[in-house]
């Protein structure tokens, strides 16, 4: 079953309220995602710990064969 890109939004908004946030799906199959999250409680942390953070908020929705969300490539970053 394929995810929509605001419930992606959404999740990840859930633990980073003020993250700028931008999906983009990249094969328009609503299974490769792209995410782009900002936030600044990433200052300060390397990007395997800022990944790990944004895969916790998604961890259910990626859970194994049976996840929704199959596909997605992670940029993060502290605000510049």
């Amino acid at each position: 079953m394929a995810i929509e890109a605001a419930e992606i939004e959404k999740l990840i908004r859930a633990a980073f309220p003020q993250a700028k946030v931008t999906i983009t799906d990249l094969a328009g199959d609503g299974n490769h995602y792209a995410a782009e999250v900002i936030d600044e409680s990433f200052r300060g942390q390397n990007r395997v710990q800022q990944q790990r953070a944004v895969y916790a908020a998604l961890k259910d929705k990626m859970a194994g064969s049976h996840g929704d969300l199959h596909a997605l490539a992670l940029t993060t970053k502290a605000p510049e």
